[in-house]
């Protein structure tokens, strides 16, 4: 399991490799789906796999205060005992009632949230896994068929397992597709990107997950019988970026994502509108590579960076592509919305673009610089800032977000760990492993 864990998750990128072509096969809805987003569908509950892409209020800020409910102070017997009850009556079917495999899937999904349960779990994934299946395949009702959902990817970043994406491919990509309900879907997109990231999908498999969730965002949400959902396109294109941050050379299929993304920057949906943002300087940090042993770089000030102070290897990056055609355009949208004003949104959305959108302009001028960079120069040092986002991890020390990939990864992991991220992230080694960046306070 250390091997799988290490092969997947240690460098935080795989081998680089081409994409294959692909035929664009969605509808030309963009305009209608552009007036039907719902801007309120910004704030999801806890059951509705909430979004995070503007994660940025939480990220820079302690999320200590976030474990100090009663909810998650389980004692350590108490959950032991718990959760095996538990695990035996998802196990058992036979003698149990929907409203009884809802309480025993919620029970579930908060001890394994809040607690690293990986010893308890670890013989039972192959009696767990067929049972959440059984859930996800029947959708006998919502509840049920999300909670089961969430439990799938609770349990893979617990005890990660590279046969199990094989297993859960197909019901989870039947729920994204078929399931008459919406949140089902979003719990399906999530749950899709996890299993694939966290149980063994090869690298043609993530490619091939990686399109579907791109046609979901091109056709907004009409791929999977979702059209016009906001919920439903956020969700793709939070998991587009989360896989992605697994890639080196993403350079073949950036042309298409970058259309379909800037075309998501129209949407009246904010969440949809950071979302593709986050991508799009996601897509511009990765244009920019180390220069290797022997390589000269460009004299060009727009092809060589040398000065970013987040680098503390002092690698020198370099431009590597274009990454779209018509940047001006671009910049003028971003700038857009980061100062966009007018009584139709809300206070807490139009202070979500404007920090947002003035990170990601900043990044796609300057595509070495990651989120929350400043200017401001050190008098001590005599350089900039650089980004200063931070999450302090009780009192033992703090994660740096000063790449795009970085945060990408903390909001997939947040998502799914919710409340319990700190728990996991001290725990967990699959979870830190994600994101092996904690710096200590000495």
């Amino acid at each position: 399991m250390h091997d799988l864990r290490r092969q997947a998750l240690e460098s935080g990128k795989t081998v680089s490799r081409k994409a294959r072509s692909r035929q664009s096969t969605t509808p030309s809805s963009k305009t209608n789906s552009r007036a039907a987003s719902r801007v309120n569908s910004r704030n999801p509950s806890d059951d509705e796999e909430g979004n995070l892409s503007d994660g940025t209020a939480w990220s820079s800020n302690s999320i200590d205060d976030l474990l100090a409910s009663d909810e998650v102070q389980l004692q350590t017997d108490a959950w032991r005992t718990l959760l095996d009850e538990r695990v035996e009556q998802i196990i058992d079917r036979k003698r149990s009632s929907v409203q009884g495999r809802e309480e025993s899937l919620a029970a579930y999904i908060h001890i394994l949230t809040s607690q690293y349960t990986q010893e308890v779990i670890h013989n039972k994934i192959g009696e767990l896994v067929p049972a959440f299946l059984k859930s996800i395949k029947s959708e006998t009702n919502e509840k049920e068929t999300v909670l089961a959902l969430k439990a799938l990817a609770l349990t893979l970043i617990t005890e990660p397992d590279e046969s199990i994406y094989a297993s859960v491919y197909q019901p989870i990509k039947r729920t994204m597709t078929d399931s008459e309900s919406q949140l089902a879907k979003v719990a399906a997109v999530h749950a899709l990107g996890i299993a694939t990231f966290y149980g063994g999908a090869s690298l043609a498999e993530t490619d091939d997950v990686m399109a579907q969730l791109l046609e979901i965002v091109e056709s907004d949400g009409h791929a999977v019988e979702a059209g016009d959902s906001g919920l439903v396109v956020t969700a793709a294109l939070e998991e587009w970026g989360f896989l992605a941050t697994q890639l080196d050379d993403i350079e073949d299929i950036t042309e298409s994502a970058m259309e379909a993304f800037v075309e998501q920057l129209d949407s009246s949906d904010p969440a949809v509108q950071i979302a593709a943002g986050e991508n799009i300087a996601l897509l511009y940090e990765k244009s920019y590579t180390p220069l290797e042993a022997g390589e000269s770089a460009s004299s060009s000030e727009d092809d060589y960076d040398d000065e970013d102070p987040d680098d503390k290897n002092g690698e020198k990056l370099i431009k590597r592509y274009d990454v779209y055609r018509r940047e001006d355009q671009l910049k003028h949208s971003l700038s857009a919305l980061a100062n966009v004003s007018g009584r139709h949104m809300s206070k807490k959305d139009k202070k979500s673009l404007h920090t947002n959108f003035a990170d990601i302009l900043n990044t796609v001028e300057y595509p070495t610089r990651g989120p929350r960079y400043s200017n401001a120069v050190s008098d001590e040092s005599g350089k900039r800032f650089g980004s200063r986002m931070t999450v302090r991890i009780h009192k033992t020390g703090e994660m740096r977000i000063d790449k795009w990939w970085k945060l990408h990864r903390l909001q997939a992991l947040r998502r799914v760990l919710q409340g319990g991220f700190v728990v996991h992230y001290e725990k967990n080694e699959v979870v830190f492993d994600s994101l092996p960046i904690m710096i200590s306070r000495g």
